[in-house]
């Protein structure tokens, strides 16, 4: 895992750092030092600097370029230059560097490679004039771009941004920041690496789930085991008009494919025709329904949760207050994992006195939402959501007692008291049922594994990293949800070999 901060965190960092003895310049140096072996640099390359610590940067790496024969310009957008900046930007007069001033008549096309150095972390707000014609030249200059710390343009705590730097390669410097996974960050960061330089992270936001890190999470499985070790499971929806989404979430055995012992799909008997011809390793348990959506009763609910690790409930469930009935129910009398998402979610936003009820029930709940949903339960504006998202979140989790799980082209999951950042995933991925998909995974895996926030942030690595191997073999277009789950067993075994 590596450690993921706010922009304000990180300030706080590298003062602490400086008041310890660690000289300003250095650190500077060691920022340089550390995009420089970033990336194997052929040149010319074209520096472009703004006027704060992040020109500093990019002056120290001209230096560096200059020393190891690689011929560079810094080009610069404002005539004003931090204290330490100046530092570097002298010893590149020194140097002979070439130095010149940005104008709107300047041409990348003499340069292999732009390096950005504008902003920073610490812009926030509308990139203007100037600035803005750099921006816009890089963008549509089809050299490589590397962009130091954060892409210019791009808010370092929430990756929002009108116009900003595209990046084939973003190296974040020190610790990496919110902004280089929400937001749109995703959209215009290619490669994205971090380079340490000696500062602690006494503060901080949350922690990046890589790959390694699931090798913690799955246990080695004994010989001598059987089924009932791995936990018995139920994936709970479904209704006339939506009988597909729940009907994926198993019948594509998402849950087995995660590990689980035993899968069941609970759905209304209306559907049982209709799922039947699908189940081939799980078993089915059917609910009362009426014209096509389930009803509340208490003995068929009780048969069917018997002996349950885990339950997804929600998945093409419809809306109805049955629905709300039912999941009251479950929040009052049960103790085991509860998953509940989509349609679950909205069943959840129903109740006056939801967050009490999520406080108190012995259920261990996990809460999948996207943005408009976690408005819908929450009350939190989206504006307020995707300005703050970690805050959202976290705040959510401390306020329910749930861990909650934010969807999106970054995952943020939380408890309320750590936070786990997943980059996994594809745009291959926006398509009908990949969130049904995440639920039986993790329906599956909450079957024989403790419902932490890092087993949840596992389950939705896991499924995004299946769908990119999916997205390689179909494409971003026209790539089903069930692609996804095909790729499930390649996704574990490389990730647990």
């Amino acid at each position: 895992m590596q450690t993921v901060v706010s922009v304000e965190q990180m300030r706080s960092n590298e003062m602490r750092a400086i008041h310890s003895g660690i000289d300003a310049k250095e650190l500077m140096l060691r920022a340089a030092r550390g995009i420089l072996r970033s990336y194997a640099w052929c040149g010319p390359v074209a520096i472009v600097c703004g006027d704060g610590n992040n020109a500093g940067d990019g002056y120290a790496l001209a230096v560096l370029l200059t020393e190891q024969g690689i011929p560079c310009t810094v080009v610069r957008l404002s005539n004003r230059a931090t204290e330490t900046g100046d530092f570097y930007l002298s010893q590149c007069r020194m140097l002979g560097v070439e130095i010149c001033a940005y104008t709107p008549d300047f041409s990348f096309s003499p340069y292999r490679e732009i390096v950005d150095c504008i902003f920073g972390t610490g812009f926030h707000g509308t990139v203007t004039g100037i600035f803005r014609d750099a921006v816009e030249a890089i963008n549509q200059s089809g050299k490589f771009v590397l962009c130091a710390d954060i892409n210019s343009g791009l808010n370092g705590n929430n990756g929002l941004g009108d116009v900003c730097v595209r990046s084939d390669l973003t190296v974040s410097i020190g610790h990496y920041k919110v902004g280089h996974f929400t937001g749109i960050a995703k959209d215009v960061i290619g490669g994205l690496c971090n380079a340490e330089i000696g500062i602690t992270a006494e503060e901080l936001t949350g922690y990046l789930l890589e790959e390694s890190d699931l090798r913690e999470v799955f246990p080695k499985r004994s010989q001598a085991t059987h089924k009932g070790n791995y936990g018995y499971v139920s994936v709970m929806g479904g209704c006339i008009v939506y009988s597909g989404a729940v009907k994926l979430a198993n019948m594509s055995c998402a849950a087995l494919r995660a590990g689980a012992g035993v899968s069941q799909l609970i759905v209304p008997r209306a559907l049982a025709t209709a799922v039947l011809p699908y189940l081939l390793e799980s078993t089915l348990a059917l609910i009362p329904d009426e014209d096509g959506k389930m009803i509340f009763s208490k003995p068929e609910l009780d048969a069917s949760l018997a002996r349950q690790a885990a339950l997804a409930v929600g998945m093409g469930w419809g809306n109805s207050m049955e629905n709300t009935e039912i999941l009251r129910y479950i929040l009052q009398n049960y103790a085991f994992s509860l998953v509940i998402d989509a349609d679950g979610l909205n069943a959840l936003s129903t109740m006056k006195d939801a967050d009490r009820m999520l406080r108190e029930s012995h259920c261990q709940t996990v809460l999948t939402p996207h943005v408009k949903e976690l408005e819908r339960i929450s009350q939190i504006p989206v504006e307020e959501i995707l300005k703050d998202p970690v805050r959202a979140v976290t705040q959510y989790a401390s306020r329910t007692g749930s861990c909650v799980l934010l969807k999106g082209a970054c995952t943020l999951i939380s408890d309320g008291k750590v936070c786990y950042f997943v980059n996994r995933g594809c745009a291959g991925m926006a398509t009908a049922g990949s969130g049904d998909v995440l639920s039986g995974v993790l329906a599956g895996m909450l079957g024989y594994l403790p419902p932490t926030p890092k087993t949840i942030a596992a389950g939705a690595f896991l499924t995004g990293y299946a769908g990119e191997l999916a997205q390689k073999e179909c494409t971003e277009v026209g790539m089903l949800s069930s692609d996804t789950v095909k790729k499930l067993p390649n996704a574990l075994r490389k990730l647990l070999s």
